[in-house]
């Protein structure tokens, strides 16, 4: 009888190889996570995409940042950025400038109704992480850091020699 990942997925073969079940273990683990957060923002009419878009405009302070370098600090890839400020914009939580160096670089900068928003989100978004997660001891958080990072590391080594077109 299947146990655990195998169960859930409801699949009787059994997996090819541990990498593959670690690998769709976590995806399986970051789409249960996203979910539940999903569906929490929900209740400010937010998408953890927008959620993490504004995160990362109230980091870059008052000068804000261009789309792309927006793009590259986003946990998922969106690859229409401009399309997702353009949301957030007619919400009044951004609004857009031109950058100093480059007029043609556009900067998305967080507005006080976007600051406002997160204030009322942060608080209760970290209890509601710590309340998914609180069943894992900190030794064991730790330990799950360190293999995460030592997955997506190499992920991206990878990944870069992809795009550097270097097959090995």
């Amino acid at each position: 009888m299947p146990r655990g990942l195998q169960a859930e997925l409801k699949q009787n073969i059994p997996f090819r190889s541990l990498e593959e079940e670690a690998y769709l273990a976590l995806l399986r683990t970051a789409d249960a996570l996203q979910t539940q957060v999903e569906l929490w923002l929900k209740d400010f009419d937010l998408t953890g995409t927008q959620y993490n878009a504004l995160r990362i405009l109230r980091g870059a302070g008052k000068q804000g940042l261009p789309c792309s370098e927006i793009g590259e600090r986003m946990i998922t890839h969106d690859p229409d950025v401009t399309r997702l400020l353009d949301r957030l914009q007619d919400r009044g939580f951004v609004h857009r400038t031109r950058a100093q160096h480059d007029r043609r670089v556009v900067c998305g900068v967080i507005t006080a109704a976007g600051l406002k928003l997160l204030r009322q989100i942060d608080g209760p978004l970290e209890k509601k992480g710590r309340e998914m997660l609180k069943h894992v001891h900190q030794e064991e958080m730790a330990h799950l850091i360190e293999l995460l990072e030592l997955v997506r590391n190499r992920g991206k080594i990878e990944g870069d020699r992809m795009l550097n077109g270097q097959n090995t």
